[in-house]
């Protein structure tokens, strides 16, 4: 029997959720290797797409800085992000220099882009998954201590942005009238974005006040963030897909194209509502600029 093209997305997307599930219980190298994973075919996807705008970034480069990303997020040592960057910036210099092809500039410039938007803002997740836990406690390579509370955050959201985009998809069919970005993304619209952004911001508060007991005005705010930044996110991939005249990324998930389409919604979420939850909930962000003066 031949799958109809909306069972296969189903069947793909539900195994795509539980995969993610159970690598955000599990936490530690499950997770890291399938953020890592991602982070690789994203990649690969994104220099692709690139390609069709005559440009070459380096897929190695941008392979190799987000080792170096996931391991500073797995060690929690921020501390060495500054000498991360520095580096794999050197990197992109160096790899154009001798062995690049026209047009420079343009290439360093994508390549960075490329190891922070595909590499360094989604590996934000390993970060999320071990708030509020105290200094994690390690056996060699192998973490000890993975917070529970870390792993709740992470699930709230995964929920969070796909009620968004489900809401967002159903009450654009059903009461879009006025287009969001018509150049950008046609089909999005501005009653669709509506839709999306009261559905997450009620899930967040009834999830963050029963579940997390926050304030209900953090509550609210983490709900307009994850739905704002959800489909700005969105619009983002779609910029760099129109602009490359790209449909989607690749073909790889059968029913949902590309790894970056399947991701797009987190890639600027995930490290919103990591800063957010460190300075705001986790931390009195006051108390915190006391220190700076």
């Amino acid at each position: 029997m031949v799958l109809t093209k909306s069972i296969t997305r189903l069947i793909m997307g539900l195994g795509i959720g539980f995969t993610a599930l159970f690598a955000i219980m599990l936490g530690g190298i499950p997770l890291t290797v399938l953020c890592l994973i991602i982070v690789v075919l994203g990649a690969r996807e994104y220099t692709e797409i690139l390609k069709n705008k005559g440009f070459l970034p380096s897929h190695k480069i941008i392979v190799v800085s987000s080792l170096i990303f996931a391991a500073i997020a797995y060690f929690n040592r921020l501390d060495l992000l500054p000498l991360a960057f520095t580096i794999s910036t050197f990197m992109a210099f160096m790899w154009v220099l001798f062995r690049g092809k026209q047009p420079y500039i343009a290439n360093v410039a994508t390549t960075i882009l490329g190891f922070v938007y595909c590499g360094w803002f989604p590996l934000h997740l390993l970060l999320l998954r071990d708030l509020g836990c105290c200094e994690p406690v390690f056996n060699g390579i192998i973490k000890q201590n993975p917070s529970l509370i870390g792993a709740a955050y992470a699930i709230l959201l995964l929920l969070a942005v796909i009620l968004t985009d489900s809401c967002c998809y159903y009450a654009g069919v059903q009461f879009g009238k006025h287009k969001l970005a018509e150049v950008i993304s046609p089909n999005k619209t501005v009653e669709g974005s509506v839709g999306g952004a009261l559905a997450c911001i009620i899930f967040c508060l009834i999830f963050g006040i029963f579940v997390f007991d926050w304030a209900w005005y953090h509550a609210l705010v983490i709900g307009l963030l994850i739905s704002c930044f959800a489909q700005i996110g969105d619009l983002c991939e779609s910029m760099i897909k129109r602009d490359a005249g790209v449909k989607d990324s690749s073909d790889i998930i059968p029913g949902h194209g590309g790894f970056l389409d399947r991701t797009d919604s987190y890639i600027l979420t995930i490290p919103v509502l990591y800063y957010y939850l460190e300075f705001f909930v986790e931390n009195n962000f006051l108390d915190l600029l006391k220190g700076l003066f």
